[in-house]
Formats: C-alpha cells, structure tokens, sequence
C-alpha cells in the first residue's frame, strides 16, 4: 500500500525539523527526519559511514541507501506499533531530497499536501544553520563553506522536487516568521486536508 504523506520541504535551516517535531506530536501523524535517521546511525554501520563521507563536506547522501534507510525505519516504527500505514499520515522531512528520489517513491507515498518553507534571504539561513551546529554539534553544520556547499546543493538539486508535484499540493509558508506563526499557517491547511478512511471491520470512517 502507498503511505499516506505530507512533505516538509525547504532549504537547510528553514525550519522543517522544528515543525515536523511539533506536528509529530498530534494523534495520527508521525515525524521522519532522514538527517536525523542518518545521523542516529551507528558511524561503523555501512549507511552510517556513507552519511559522515558525504555529509562532512555538505554533500547529499545517494538515492539507494537514502532510500534503503527510510524503508527500515518505516517497517520498524511499524513493526513497533509507532506507525499505523492505514491510519496515520507521515511527515516526511528530507526526502524525496532530487526529482529522482520522488520518481522512485512515487508508487511508494500518497502525497497529501507539500509545505514549503521559504526564506528570501539566505544569510538568515547561514546564522540558523551556525547556530544549530554549536547547540546540537552537528557534524554537517560545522562551518560556513560546509553550509554554504549545503545550501547549493539545494538549489541545484532539491529544489526542483516541487516541480514533480502538481501546484495544487504545494502551500508557500514564509519560514522567517516566529515558529509558532509557521505552525499556525501549516495546521491551516492540515485540517482542510481530506482524512484517511479507517475501517474497524464493519464500517468505514475517517479519522
């Protein structure tokens, strides 16, 4: 079956893991951070040595085991009882990072919606990203040319993931204002999106 999803998508820094995390919390919707996964991996695992060679210098971690790692994780929440595929809504948060990896998880995800998180300025971006890197000492946020690699990295690759989903699925929030007027305007949306139908055996219904 696909997943039923909401993309939280945006530019290193616009905010995506702090609304996911909030999000994450409601009933029936689960958070997954790809750069979270990655960065839980144990650094002598096979995918965690893949994520430090790529993401010390700002790179992008290739679509297999991108994907290979956000299939694992979805079968252990579910095999954990953390993720209901027929009931809740994932908030995918990094991935699909390029047009390619949208076209792979196409048969995959059900998209619902996309929230694009803009900043118009990226220097804003630049004080986030070097802020986060000293509270959280992240590895890839380690300095300015690692971030500055990071952010062209998603202009020239990631971006132009919002152009393999119809216009109608994609709402523009103005990531520069305080976080929890980001909020306000995603769970606008959110409780306009049609819900999943849920059937308890003999009736159907949604939730």
């Amino acid at each position: 079956m696909k997943y039923r999803a909401i993309l939280l998508f945006g530019a290193p820094g616009a905010g995506k893991g702090t609304q996911g995390k909030i999000l994450g919390q409601i009933p029936n919707f689960v958070h997954f951070s790809c750069g979270d996964a990655f960065r839980n991996l144990r650094v002598d695992s096979a995918l965690g040595r893949v994520f430090v060679e790529y993401a010390s210098n700002g790179r992008l971690v290739p679509d297999e085991p991108t994907i290979q790692l956000w299939k694992q994780s979805m079968d252990g929440l579910a095999a954990t009882g953390r993720f209901n595929p027929e009931a809740d809504t994932l908030l995918l948060d990094g991935i699909p990072r390029n047009p390619r990896q949208a076209e792979i998880m196409r048969d995959m995800i059900d998209v619902k919606a996309i929230f694009n998180l803009f900043c118009p300025v990226m220097d804003k971006l630049i004080v986030r990203l070097q802020r986060r890197a000293l509270k959280e000492n992240r590895l890839d946020d380690a300095n300015v040319e690692t971030i500055r690699s990071r952010l062209e990295t998603y202009k020239r690759e990631t971006r132009a993931v919002l152009e393999c989903y119809p216009d109608s699925l994609i709402h523009q929030i103005d990531s520069t204002q305080e976080p929890i007027l980001v909020l306000a305007d995603i769970l606008k949306v959110i409780v306009q999106t049609p819900k999943p139908a849920v059937s308890d055996g003999s009736t159907i219904y949604s939730v």
